[in-house]
C-alpha cells in the first residue's frame, strides 16, 4: 500500500479469494489443480464473478465445448452480466448463454454458424456487441482493455501438475491464457485426458489454475478440406487466371489462401497447368496457411518450401509428421499451429492474399456482413490489408507498390497484393457486385459506429471473377476503378452498367484482361487440370498417410 492509500495488489488478491472459494466448495473433488468432471459447475460458480470479462476458446475449428455447455447451465441469480470475448461463435451455446441471461456483451471475430441467431438477438436486445474483430486485433486487445478475468480453454492432455499439451490444434490457447495469466485472471482448461508424461508442454502450469477432463474429446472441424469432387470448371478457369495473370505476372512467393473452392482449384492446378507455364520454384513457396489437404498435391511435386498454419486439419496428422521439412513440428513429431502468429505472418510477411467475400460495392469494398446476418470476418481484414509498417522488400511487393503509384509525386514503398476472387452471382443466384453494401444497413441495425466492411477497396489491388481480371492498381481515376470493378461484374446490374467504350478502353490498357488477353485457352479449363479429383485421389497423392473424416469418405 503507497501513502495515498491506495492498494496495488488488487486483482491478484482477488485471484486468491476465487481460488479459496474454489478449494471450499470443491474440497476433495480437487486434486492439486485437477477438478472432477461432475464439479463442473461448482467450480464455474465459485471462480466466476457476476460482469466479468470471460474469454471462452472457441476457434476456427478447436472448441472448448465441454466449458461452452457447462456455462450455459450456470444460475443467472447467481452468475449474470458477464462480457464475453470469443474468435468464432461456432456451436448454440455459445449464444444460449445470452439467451439463458447469464452473459449480455460480445466482442468476437466471425459468426458464420451463428450469424443470423446472432443478428436476431441484437434486434431482440438480448446481446450488446462491442465491436467485431480481426483476429489480431481482439488478441491485441487481451493485452490492453480486453484483458480476460476468467479464460476457458481447451487442450488435447495435461499432466498431473497441470501443465498443458495442445497439439497440432494450438490455435488462440497462447494468447488468451498468457493475457489472463499474468493480469491476475483464473485460466481453467477442459482436457481429452490425463497423463503422466507430455509429448510436449505448450502451456506450463504455473499458468494454469484448474484442469478439467472432459467427458469426450473437444470438437474440432475440418474448416479447410474441400472435395475436390465439387471444383467446377468455371472455378478451375478463374484459378488459371489467378496463376496467369497474378501469381506469374508478379512471382509471388509469400502468400495466404482464403478458405473456399475457387483458392482449392488454384491449389490443385499448381502441379498441371503452373508447372506447365514453368513456375515451379518461382511461385507459392512460403505460406501462412493451414494444412489443406488440397495443397497434398503441390507439396508432393516440389512447389511448397514452408508452411505455417493458424490451426491444424483433421486427419492431415500423419501426413504432417512425414513432412516435417514443410511444416513446423516439434522433436515429438507433431505439427504445433499458433493463429496469432500466423495471423501476423499473413499480415506482415506475405505478398499476397487471395480470397471471397460475398458483397463487393463499386469502389472495392467488400463484406460478409449482410442482410440479416452478422458474420463477422475473421483474420481477412489483417490478411487482405496492405501494411503499412512493413519495410522488407520483395519483387511482388514492389512490383504492386510501383503500378499503384506510377505517375505519381509520392515516396516509393511496395504494397501488397489483394485479391478478390469471386463468381458474379452466388448461390441462390445472389449478385456478389452490389451498388451499396448491406453492411451500411448492418450498422444502423445493431447501432453500429461503421459500417462492417471486412476489406477495404482501397486495399484491393485485383478482383478476378469468370469474366476476368480487374487490376485496381492501375486505376487513376475513381471513375476509371468503378469501371473496372463493372467490367468483371458479368450479368449483374452492375456489370450491365458498365460504360461499354470505357471498358474496351481499360482492356486496351491490360487494366481489365479477359481469359484471351491472358492467353487462356477457356477449352482447356475443365476438371482434367486437377491433381487431384476427388479425396481418394489426395490418400493416393499423400502416400496414404492423409486419413480424411468420415463426412468425406465415399469409399
Amino acid at each position: 500500500m503507497s501513502g495515498n492509500g491506495r492498494r496495488w495488489d488488487v486483482r491478484n488478491k482477488n485471484r486468491e479469494q476465487r481460488l479459496q472459494r474454489a478449494a471450499t466448495v470443491l474440497g476433495d473433488a480437487c486434486h492439486g489443480k485437477l477438478v472432477e468432471t461432475g464439479r463442473i459447475q461448482d467450480l464455474l460458480h465459485s471462480v466466476l464473478e457476476s460482469g466479468d470479462r470471460v474469454c471462452l476458446e472457441g476457434n476456427n475449428q478447436k472448441q472448448a465445448d465441454f466449458l461452452a455447455k457447462a456455462l450455459t447451465k450456470l444460475d443467472p441469480e447467481r452468475i449474470n452480466g458477464l462480457h464475453m470475448l470469443l474468435s468464432v461463435l461456432a456451436m448454440p451455446e455459445h449464444l444460449d448463454i445470452f439467451e439463458n441471461g447469464i452473459a449480455s456483451r460480445l466482442d468476437f471475430s466471425f459468426s458464420g454458424p451463428q450469424a443470423v441467431r446472432l443478428a436476431r438477438l441484437v434486434a431482440a436486445g438480448k446481446l450488446n456487441i462491442g465491436a467485431i474483430h480481426t483476429y489480431l486485433e481482439l488478441f491485441g486487445r487481451y493485452f490492453v482493455d480486453l484483458t480476460p478475468r476468467v479464460a476457458l480453454v481447451a487442450a488435447q492432455a495435461a499432466d498431473r501438475h497441470g501443465n498443458l499439451y495442445t497439439g497440432p490444434n494450438t490455435e488462440d490457447t497462447p494468447a488468451i491464457v498468457e493475457a489472463t495469466a499474468f493480469s491476475g485472471g483464473i485460466v481453467i482448461a477442459q482436457v481429452n485426458e490425463i497423463v503422466d508424461v507430455l509429448p510436449r508442454v505448450d502451456i506450463p502450469a504455473d499458468w494454469v489454475s484448474f484442469v478439467v477432463p472432459a467427458p469426450t474429446p473437444h470438437y474440432i472441424e475440418p474448416l479447410f478440406t474441400r472435395d475436390p469432387a465439387q471444383i467446377s470448371d468455371i472455378q478451375i478457369l478463374m484459378a488459371m487466371m489467378a496463376i496467369k495473370g497474378i501469381y506469374a505476372e508478379y512471382e509471388v512467393q509469400r502468400l495466404n489462401h482464403g478458405i473456399g473452392f475457387d483458392t482449392a482449384a488454384i491449389e490443385l492446378i499448381l502441379p498441371t497447368y503452373a508447372a506447365s507455364l514453368g513456375l515451379k520454384g518461382k511461385i507459392c513457396k512460403h505460406w501462412a496457411l493451414n494444412p489443406h489437404p488440397a495443397l497434398i498435391p503441390a507439396i508432393e511435386a516440389g512447389f511448397v518450401e514452408s508452411i505455417h498454419s493458424f490451426g491444424s486439419e483433421l486427419g492431415m496428422e500423419e501426413y504432417i509428421r512425414a513432412r516435417s521439412d514443410v511444416f513446423f513440428v516439434g522433436p515429438d513429431g507433431s505439427m504445433r499451429s499458433n493463429r496469432a502468429f500466423s495471423q501476423m505472418a499473413g499480415h506482415y510477411a506475405c505478398d499476397m492474399f487471395i480470397g471471397s467475400t460475398l458483397q463487393i460495392d463499386l469502389q472495392g469494398n467488400s463484406s460478409t456482413a449482410t442482410a440479416g446476418r452478422i458474420a463477422g470476418f475473421g483474420g481477412a481484414p489483417n490478411m487482405g490489408a496492405d501494411a503499412r509498417g512493413r519495410r522488407h522488400a520483395s519483387p511482388a511487393w514492389l512490383k504492386a507498390g510501383r503500378e499503384a503509384r506510377d505517375g505519381k509525386n509520392l515516396m516509393p514503398r511496395g504494397q501488397k497484393l489483394v485479391v478478390q476472387i469471386v463468381e458474379t452471382f452466388r448461390e441462390h443466384m445472389q449478385p456478389a457486385f452490389v451498388e451499396r453494401l448491406d453492411a451500411w444497413e448492418l450498422a444502423e441495425q445493431a447501432d453500429m459506429a461503421i459500417p462492417p466492411v471486412m476489406i477495404y477497396g482501397e486495399d484491393v489491388s485485383h478482383i478476378l471473377t469468370e469474366e476476368g481480371l480487374a487490376n485496381l492498381l492501375l486505376c487513376r481515376t475513381d471513375e476509371e476503378r468503378e469501371q473496372a470493378v463493372r467490367g468483371v461484374a458479368g450479368f449483374t446490374q452492375i456489370g450491365l452498367g458498365r460504360d461499354k467504350r470505357m471498358v474496351e478502353n481499360l482492356r486496351d490498357r491490360g487494366i481489365i484482361q479477359r481469359p484471351e488477353d491472358l492467353g487462356i485457352d477457356k477449352r482447356l479449363a475443365t476438371r482434367d487440370l486437377l491433381a487431384a479429383k476427388n479425396m481418394k485421389d489426395l490418400v493416393r497423392a499423400s502416400g496414404g498417410l492423409y486419413d480424411p473424416p468420415k463426412r468425406f469418405r465415399n469409399w
